[in-house]
């Protein structure tokens, strides 16, 4: 699996949470795994052929002139398919510990290319940890992804507990009453204690609300009686 101590922090943590989601959701690129294949992997390497083009052709009319540098452009963290993926240092452990303390994890990816993601996640040996995996390209910012995983799963919006790196798509799932939490560099310890700890007082908040509604039904329904 990986790092114990990594897995073993991350039970911990869990169980000192006394509300707990009942699902957590994760995005793949920038939060799982420290990559993307997306459309821009062959937009990049285009340009990258075209500018090697444009270079072999100005060598072969000005002989004279001298390029011996190839013009870079930083695909370092592109993957082809035939790459070996990976994840982030504590994704793995992260993810085992939510399983061992039986907390349902799935998947919302806006990925054009889920048979590569799903590839991926069969060569890291972690695909059947997932109780949903939504990967299809959307412009609804997730939302489409949410709820198809509401419907798989039945699990309510504000139990939930969603990561993921783009901040729009953070936004417009915060809205659906999902807790959603921003990873800068990927899920690790401190963004897992981060979620459980909002999801943890957006249902206490939650909770209080209720019981504030119920009082002032109650007095509402002693004043009409009274009257």
């Amino acid at each position: 699996m990986g790092d114990d101590r990594v897995k073993n922090e991350a039970m911990e943590m869990i169980s000192s949470f006394q509300v707990l989601p009942k699902l957590v959701v994760f995005d793949l690129d920038y939060t799982l795994w420290p990559f993307y294949w997306k459309a821009r992997h062959v937009q990049l390497r285009q340009e990258k052929e075209a500018i090697d083009a444009m270079i072999s052709s100005i060598k072969a009319e000005i002989p004279r002139l001298r390029i011996t540098e190839r013009c870079p452009l930083l695909l370092s963290d592109c993957l082809s398919k035939n790459s070996m993926p990976s994840l982030f240092p504590h994704a793995k452990d992260i993810l085992y510990a939510l399983k061992d303390r039986g907390v349902d994890i799935a998947i919302a990816s806006r990925s054009p290319t889920p048979d590569i993601a799903n590839d991926f996640l069969e060569k890291l040996g972690i695909k059947s940890m997932f109780v949903a995996q939504e990967i299809f390209s959307s412009w609804t910012h997730k939302t489409d992804h949410f709820q198809k995983i509401k419907q798989r799963t039945g699990v309510q919006y504000n139990e939930m507990l969603f990561f993921d790196d783009e901040n729009r798509n953070i936004e417009a799932v915060s809205k659906m009453g999902v807790t959603s939490i921003l990873v800068d560099d990927g899920v690790d310890l401190g963004a897992l204690r981060q979620g459980l700890s909002k999801f943890s007082q957006n249902r206490s908040l939650l909770e209080k609300n209720k019981q504030r509604w119920r009082i002032f039904s109650q007095k509402s329904t002693s004043s009409e009686k009274d009257q």
